[in-house]
């Protein structure tokens, strides 16, 4: 991941209809956070928001891919996805969607699966 710092400011700017959110530095990226929850990875002039199955679906119905990264050999998904390319380019589109992701963040985590090793 690249960060640009130009970039940041750009989707302060396209998501300026969600409010107050914060952007910090992490992993050669960023995350965009609102009340503490991260709710977006920002990287290489992407917007990965995160996604539950159903949003996850619909955002890859309009072309969005889930976020990866790792060797080709070992690689892992995080549920992110990116935001249509359509809403990109308008910024009542990409606020709809960041709503989204941001309803998603907020939601209890469910609980992890214990390992069964002995």
């Amino acid at each position: 991941m690249a960060w640009d710092p130009d970039f940041g400011d750009w989707v302060q700017d396209h998501l300026s209809g969600l409010g107050r959110f914060e952007i910090k530095r992490m992993f050669g990226g960023a995350g965009a956070l609102k009340g503490g929850a991260m709710f977006a990875i920002l990287s290489s002039d992407t917007i990965w928001l995160k996604a539950d199955d159903a949003l996850a679906a619909e955002m890859a119905e309009e072309g969005s891919v889930r976020f990866e990264y790792g060797p080709p050999e070992k690689r892992r998904t995080l549920p992110y996805w990116s935001v249509p390319s359509a809403a990109m380019d308008d910024p009542e589109q990409a606020l709809e969607w960041a709503r989204r992701a941001v309803e998603v963040a907020f939601r209890p985590k469910p609980p992890r699966k214990r390992s069964s090793r002995p």
